[in-house]
């Protein structure tokens, strides 16, 4: 089921892209021209096709972007990533960390008298 909304959602995506630029534009965008009219204080225009079909586009898209969030909230719910993978592995009492590193104090650079610590001239 979430695969089909999720492939519709895409679909209104491009669909929502295409209706948009395939309108005219109103002047005034990004300062270029291109439009014509007064600008912003006109009057009421009349809605075309293509202003309703991107009302439908985006009211659809929302739609379609809220069921799939709360399909994955609810398929997040039941479990978590942990018990997915199989939980960590116990830890023994007494163990740091990783047995593959060496222990800290051979980590450290040698400290000779009151000079700061340089790393290794190679």
């Amino acid at each position: 089921m979430e695969n089909i909304i999720l492939v519709i959602h895409l679909i209104l995506a491009v669909c929502l892209i295409g209706v948009v630029l395939l309108q005219r534009s109103e002047g005034g965008g990004l300062g270029m021209g291109g439009g014509g009219g007064g600008g912003v204080m006109t009057g009421r225009q009349a809605a075309t096709a293509l202003g309703k079909l991107t009302w439908f586009f985006a009211v659809a898209f929302l739609a379609t972007s809220i069921t799939l969030t709360v399909i994955a909230a609810q398929n997040s719910s039941n479990s978590s990533l942990l018990d997915e993978l199989g939980g960590l592995p116990p830890a023994t009492e007494g163990d740091a960390g990783d047995s593959s590193l060496p222990p800290v104090e051979t980590m450290l650079p040698p400290i000779d008298g009151d000079s700061p610590a340089l790393p290794p001239v190679e």
